[in-house]
């Protein structure tokens, strides 16, 4: 029994199987069924009913004979358990499951189908209890018994512990929750089968939204009345995920307030996961929606550079200047970008002070250069050309092998601990962290921003090709080749539309650096073949990209 209806069908288009079982006890492993009653139901009409005494291979209890009115006699030529629950399974076979109390129901169905060799089908399964518990308020019924719902409803069936009776009982007071749902919205299988009181009115009457959007990979935009973005998703179905946000699986309170603000939803269809992706951080940067939390001012991060001055200097500023080689980031906060600068200057003798130095220095010396911590070029500790040497060996952590200096902050970070100083050895660890991931991502980003193009492809899970050309570090176009189809001409026609991109030598001057790393990660994942490069994409050998695989196990960070 597969459940074929697809999401959104319309509740007068869905088959229900309302069922009830008789037992001779509570537990689905110590007990047996003495009676299955069904009741099959379309648009609100009975199309069909099933009713069948069970043998339960065992003696019934005098309390449950008393109950229920089903003797050890009235079951003595009914069909065994396999027998009678293959038989509804036939009768129920397409539709969807409904009982009050479906666990209970459920769980005897199951057990017999294992014990008697038999597949459950798994179809989808409504409870009229839980159903009843959203709906039906306390000052209207005193529980959600189905003798009391029957009641409420006007059940033209009283239930009395007879299969049968209670399923035709169960069917009215499913029809009866039905029409109170209809009245606040819910019209569809989907919103029925999800649905909890915590979805707002507001929520529910928004669902018109998502009709017409397609079920395509891409980016979503929900918009006010004035057409201003509200919130930018993504996802590999877009009217899928923006029908979510009108059912129970959508609980976060912000996205409740979202969704009474919006009047329209925009779709904008992409040819790849990734194109959507990508798609979706340049709109939020674009439009700056204010329920979306992450990725609304990317232009807000933070580097570190060397000054271009006689004896240059660590800086943290907004920017990298033209020109510039000694730079690492972004970082995403002041804070560690500080710490990337602390770290540094922990193996580098670089000088701290903010004075702007001539060639010949000039000023007075610091506690760092008493400590020896600090080449002291202003008190003419060293010259222009040795003071190079000690840029150098900045520029070569920067750019190059960082390992032996990186090795030396583990050290110090490790002789630490022996001395239990922890809390001291806890800062050296977070400054190791912020420079190694500012090392590694300059390194990384670097050299695909100066990559005139580069084709990749990946294999799509329906055996197709996902192509994509990047250019200076951003996605110039993306595009798919079905599966069967020859990639070659789908290739050649990417090419020849994607975006002409001018390189800079200015980080995050032709793209956002977010979409470079977002596209440095695609890349690196396998399964990811390079069709073709005009450039150099590589990263030094004994590079910070390595440093931090390598000791993201030992740090616990995210390698």
């Amino acid at each position: 029994m597969q459940d074929v209806l697809g999401v959104g069908t319309d509740l007068r288009e869905v088959t229900f199987v309302v069922v009830d079982l008789e037992t001779t006890g509570g537990s689905p492993r110590d007990c047996g069924i003495t009676e299955i009653g069904a009741v099959k139901v379309r648009a609100g009409e009975v199309i069909g009913e099933l009713q069948t005494f069970v043998d339960p291979g065992e003696p019934i209890p005098p309390f449950i004979q008393s109950l229920t009115g089903i003797t050890d006699a009235m079951v003595r030529d009914a069909p065994g358990v396999t027998a009678a629950v293959a038989s509804f399974l036939e009768f129920a076979r397409g539709a969807v499951l409904v009982a009050h109390n479906a666990r209970f129901d459920i769980g005897f169905l199951k057990a017999a189908c294992a014990a008697g060799g038999l597949a459950w089908p798994g179809p989808q399964v409504l409870d009229t209890v839980h159903l009843a518990r959203q709906v039906m308020r306390r000052d209207e019924v005193r529980n959600h018994k189905l003798a009391t719902l029957a009641r409420a409803f006007g059940a033209s069936t009283e239930p009395d512990h007879r299969a049968l009776h209670d399923a035709r009982a169960t069917v009215d007071v499913l029809h009866g929750l039905i029409g109170r749902l209809g009245s606040l919205g819910v019209t569809t299988l989907e919103e029925l089968a999800s649905y909890t009181s915590r979805v707002t009115p507001e929520q529910r009457r928004k669902r018109h939204l998502a009709d017409g959007l397609p079920s395509t990979p891409g980016v979503y935009v929900f918009k006010d009345g004035q057409g201003r973005a509200l919130y930018v998703g993504v996802s590999v179905d877009i009217r899928t995920r923006v029908g979510s946000y009108f059912t129970a699986s959508e609980q976060r309170s912000r996205m409740a307030e979202m969704v009474r603000l919006a009047e329209s939803v925009t779709p904008i269809p992409c040819s790849t996961t990734l194109e959507a992706r990508v798609r979706e951080l340049r709109i939020i940067a674009a439009t700056r929606p204010r329920y979306n939390k992450r990725s609304r001012n990317p232009e807000k991060v933070w580097w570190v550079r060397l000054t271009d001055e006689s004896f240059p200097r660590l800086s943290v500023v907004r920017r990298v200047h033209p020109g510039d080689e000694g730079w690492m980031g972004p970082f995403r906060n002041r804070a560690s970008a500080d710490d990337a600068v602390r770290a540094l200057h922990e193996v580098v003798p670089l000088r701290q002070c903010l004075t702007r130095l001539s060639a010949k220095g000039g000023g007075t010396a610091c506690v760092l250069a008493e400590m020896g911590r600090c080449a002291a070029p202003c008190v003419g500790g060293v010259d222009v050309e040795g003071y190079a040497r000690t840029v150098s060996d900045a520029l070569a952590v920067i750019v190059g092998d960082s390992r032996p200096v990186l090795a030396r902050l583990r050290e110090r970070m490790d002789r630490l601990s022996e001395q239990e100083r922890y809390e001291d050895a806890g800062a050296v660890r977070d400054r190791l962290a912020a420079l190694v991931r500012g090392i590694s991502r300059r390194q990384r980003a670097l050299p695909l921003t100066q990559t005139s193009e580069l084709v990749a492809a990946r294999r799509t899970p329906l055996g197709g090709w996902d192509l994509v050309c990047i250019r200076h570090g951003r996605l110039a176009g993306s595009t798919s080749a079905p599966r069967g189809a020859d990639p070659m001409p789908y290739l050649s026609a990417l090419r020849a539309s994607a975006e002409v991109v001018e390189p800079s030598t200015v980080p995050g001057a032709v793209t956002l650096p977010e979409e470079t790393e977002l596209l440095l990660r695609w890349l690196e994942e396998p399964g990811t073949r390079i069709v073709d490069i005009d450039g150099a994409w590589t990263c030094p050998v004994g590079g910070a990209a390595a440093a931090q695989a390598e000791l993201a196990p030992a740090l616990g960070w995210a390698s």
